[in-house]
């Protein structure tokens, strides 16, 4: 029961080690009567350090839902990566947009806000100053 060498490619890339997954092998559940439940074709793998998890019973044979959880693992991976990554440029962005200078028009259009405001409650009088 050998994996593709890509799996393991991509989980080095990943910096996860196989080491780190616990797989399992158990009966499946569903349609498929006595066939499905006397066999251990479905693959569960989860992952420790994250606690993701992956079940497959989509085919037949033992080895093939094992090759499909494998890759539906590495992809669930690869997508948590990148939504890390995604929240990390988007928090600096953020910051660089928070933090840099006022355009000379806006802090003409500001100065105008503020006067105006000012203006209109100039206009107020004390309550019952009449």
């Amino acid at each position: 029961m050998t994996l593709p060498s890509q799996i393991f490619e991509k989980l080095a890339a990943l910096g996860v080690r196989a080491s780190e997954v616990e797989e399992k092998f158990v009966r499946g559940s569903g349609p498929g009567g006595q066939k499905i439940n006397k066999t251990s074709s479905t693959v569960w793998l989860r992952h420790g350090p994250t606690g993701i998890e992956v079940r497959c019973q989509r085919e037949r044979s033992q080895t093939a839902n094992r090759a499909v959880a494998w890759a539906e693992l590495v992809a669930k991976l690869e997508a948590r990566k990148a939504r890390a990554a995604a929240v990390a440029v988007d928090a600096r962005e953020e910051e660089r947009r928070r933090t840099r200078q006022k355009s000379r028009g806006q802090k003409v259009r500001m100065i105008q806000a503020k006067k105006h405001r000012a203006g209109i409650k100039a206009c107020r009088g004390r309550p019952g100053a009449n």
